[in-house]
C-alpha cells in the first residue's frame, strides 16, 4: 500500500513528547525486546497483516522496538486509550489530507510520532510506516495493552506487561522465542496453499478475481493473510463485452482504476461510474482510450462490510462487485489504486 508521507501533520507531538523524555523507567530490570509488524513474500504479491509476534509478556520498564518489515505496505503501530473511539485510519484508507478532508486524522496528544514513546495508557501511534522503520514504546505501568493498526481492522495483538519482580522476571520468554513464534506466523500466513487458480475456475466467464484474504487467529487477536493482486493477469474479450472483478478479502479493500491518478485523486471516490444494478454491483463504461485524469475510471473501495457486532446496528452487504462494459477495442491497462506498488495490475484486451 502506498506510503502517503505527506500525511504526517506537524507539530502534534506537543509537551506530552518533552514529558516523555522527563519519566524514568524502573531501575530493577528494563529490556528492549524486539518484534515485526507485517511480513512479505518476495515478490510483495502476499501480506501477512499482523504484529510478529501479536502476543508478548514483558516486565514494567520494559521496551519494545516494532520494525516495519513490508517495503511498500503501511501499518501503524497504536495503542488507543481504554474505551477510546478508534479513530479513522490515516490516507489512503481514511480521508486525504487537505485541502480535501480533515486538517489532522489522529487524536490530539495521540500521534503519529516518530520518536520513542513512553505509553502510561494514552493514545499513542506512530506514523504509516513500512520499509525497516522502526518505532520503540517503553510500558512503565502493568497491565494488559490492546495493539492495534489503524490502517488494517483486523491486525492487533496483545503486550502484557507484568510487575517488575524477580518472581514475574523468571517466567518471560526469553528473545529467541518471540523470535521463532514472529517466523512461524508469518510463515503460516504466508505460505498458506490455497489455489488461486481453483478460485479463478469456480468464477464464470469474463469474471476477475479482485484480491484474497483469510483471517486467522491466536490468544492474543487476530491476523491475516492478504493476496494483493488479480489472480487473472490478463482477460480478453470481445468489443461490447463486459468485465465483472470482486473482491473476495474479508477484511482489505481494493480498487479496479483505469487511468492516470490525477493531482487531487482520491482512491475511496468512485468515478466516472453508472447508475449500480439491483443487487449492488457498481457499473462502468469505457468508449476508448483513457489519456487523462478526467477519464480515469476508479470503482471506490470494494471492500467486505464489518463483521456484525452485539449492540451494534445492523449493517448493510459491502460493495464488493464491479461490472466494466468495454465498447471499443484496444488494450487497457489497470491497478489497484492502493496496492499497484505491490504488483496489484491488470489488463483487458478488447478484440473486434
Amino acid at each position: 500500500m502506498k506510503n502517503p508521507r505527506f500525511f504526517v501533520p506537524v507539530g502534534v507531538l506537543g509537551s506530552l513528547l518533552v514529558t516523555t523524555f522527563l519519566i524514568a523507567a524502573p531501575a530493577l530490570y528494563a529490556k528492549t525486546w524486539y518484534a515485526n509488524v507485517g511480513a512479505e513474500t518476495h515478490d510483495q504479491s502476499v501480506q501477512a497483516d499482523a504484529f510478529l509476534p501479536n502476543e508478548m509478556w514483558i516486565l514494567a520498564g520494559d521496551s519494545i522496538q516494532w520494525t516495519f518489515a513490508p517495503k511498500n505496505e503501511i501499518h501503524t503501530v497504536t495503542f488507543l486509550a481504554s474505551n477510546q473511539v478508534r479513530p479513522l485510519p490515516p490516507f489512503p484508507i481514511g480521508p486525504p489530507p487537505p485541502p480535501i478532508g480533515p486538517p489532522v486524522a489522529f487524536p490530539a496528544n495521540c500521534g503519529p510520532f516518530t520518536t520513542p514513546q513512553i505509553y502510561l495508557g494514552n493514545c499513542i501511534s506512530s506514523n504509516p510506516e513500512n520499509g525497516g522503520a522502526t518505532f520503540t514504546v517503553t510500558f512503565n505501568n502493568p497491565g494488559n495493552y490492546r495493539l492495534v493498526c489503524l490502517i488494517h481492522t483486523d491486525m492487533n495483538g496483545t503486550v502484557h506487561v507484568l510487575t517488575n519482580n524477580n518472581q514475574n522476571a523468571a517466567v518471560l520468554h526469553n528473545q529467541k522465542f518471540y523470535d521463532d513464534e514472529a517466523r512461524d506466523q508469518a510463515n503460516d500466513l504466508l505460505s498458506d496453499r490455497d489455489d488461486q487458480r481453483e478460485e479463478v475456475s469456480d468464477l464464470p466467464g469474463n469474471q476477475v478475481i479482485a484480491g484474497i484474504g483469510e483471517i486467522a487467529a491466536t490468544g492474543g487477536g487476530t491476523q491475516y493473510r492478504s493476496v494483493v493482486g488479480f489472480p487473472l493477469k490478463t482477460i480478453t474479450i470481445h468489443k461490447g463485452d463486459s468485465v465483472t472483478w470482486t473482491n473476495l478479502d474479508p477484511t482489505e479493500p481494493h480498487t479496479v482504476t483505469f487511468g492516470p491518478e490525477g493531482p487531487q485523486f482520491n482512491p475511496t471516490s468512485q468515478a466516472n461510474l453508472g447508475t449500480a444494478l439491483e443487487d449492488g454491483t457498481l457499473t462502468g463504461t469505457i468508449n476508448g482510450p483513457i489519456t487523462s485524469p478526467s477519464d480515469t475510471v476508479n470503482s471506490g473501495f470494494l471492500q467486505a462490510q464489518a463483521p456484525d457486532r452485539v449492540g451494534a446496528p445492523q449493517l448493510l452487504p459491502g460493495k464488493t462487485r464491479l461490472t466494466i462494459t468495454f465498447n471499443k477495442p484496444g488494450t487497457y491497462q489497470y491497478h489497484c489504486a492502493l496496492h499497484d506498488v505491490d504488483g496489484m495490475l491488470g489488463t483487458v484486451v478488447v478484440l473486434p
